[in-house]
């Protein structure tokens, strides 16, 4: 569990690292558009420490996230990640000087209580391999998001962001599953398992939909459908499929843990993209 918090963290912070380093290089006040203007955006926020330390701990929340999906059951590391924007949420108000409500303030408690009880009542991870075809199951949901992130741009403009969002939740909660499909780091068996195709295209197509999605339309709506999106589907896998237990005698405790940190986080979607005045997309999901 340590390690899932460690992940939420680094993804967090690394939000409002990359946010200030964009809005330094926005030097041009954020009036023009256009694909070489955010080019030439992204080329000076990249030479600034905050945006290279953000990146390095995009990576370092990556590798403990991996770390995490080992150790303990899926839905604990699902609704660790989606409390990061409690931790974008907090930072910001400290960093950006973003002033937080009241409620915000309490959806922050809220997040921070039920990753509470999840510490409280999570077991171990499963030792389930699950169906044979789950496998391939999973590359086909990550094939069908990357389809739907290439899509992006025609979908029609009312529910693009949310759709968009949720395709990026699917993404993310096909790596989380892949990850524990991966049975060998052996070449030649990483090569002939369809999960590491899976991990691959999943985690790509996330990032993909939700820059579409934070581009085209309402950050919070995007965010909303990533946090449903990458909790409560690999969740349901990995207690139906994997063998993820809570505690004995304590399920109820976990459930509820789970979806207090969900409905938290859910509160605070609009932190899905910390302020940064028309900056460089930061997903801080898959560095």
């Amino acid at each position: 569990m340590v390690c899932a918090l460690g992940a939420s963290v680094c993804f967090g912070t690394a939000t409002v690292l990359q946010a200030m380093a964009a809005r330094a290089a926005d030097t041009d006040g954020g009036d023009r558009e256009g694909t070489a203007f955010a080019v030439t955006l992204f080329l000076r926020a990249v030479r600034q420490w905050r945006y290279l330390a953000g990146l390095a701990l995009d990576g370092l929340g990556f590798l403990l996230q991996i770390a995490a999906l080992r150790s303990v059951p899926i839905y604990a590391v699902g609704a660790a990640l989606a409390s990061s924007l409690a931790v974008t949420a907090v930072v910001s108000a400290r960093l950006l000087r973003v002033r937080l409500s009241g409620s915000e303030w309490g959806a922050v408690g809220v997040v921070c209580a039920g990753m509470a009880l999840l510490g409280i009542a999570s077991g171990t991870e499963g030792d389930q391999a699950g169906p044979a075809a789950l496998k391939y199951v999973m590359l086909g949901t990550a094939l069908a998001v990357l389809a739907l992130a290439l899509l992006g741009g025609r979908l029609p403009e009312r529910g693009r962001a949310l759709t968009l969002g949720l395709g990026a939740g699917f993404g993310f909660g096909v790596v989380e599953v892949a990850v524990r499909l991966i049975d060998s780091l052996a070449p030649s068996e990483l090569l002939a398992n369809p999960a590491t195709y899976a991990l691959l295209v999943g985690g790509a197509a996330a990032f993909l939909s939700l820059t579409s999605a934070l581009q085209r339309g309402s950050v919070t709506a995007a965010t909303a459908g990533m946090v449903i999106g990458e909790t409560i589907g690999p969740a349901l896998v990995g207690v139906v499929w994997l063998g993820d237990r809570t505690r004995e005698g304590l399920a109820w405790v976990a459930v509820l843990g789970f979806a207090v940190a969900v409905a938290g986080a859910l509160a605070l979607a609009r932190f899905g993209e910390a302020p940064a005045n028309n900056a460089p997309q930061s997903t801080s999901r898959i560095p």
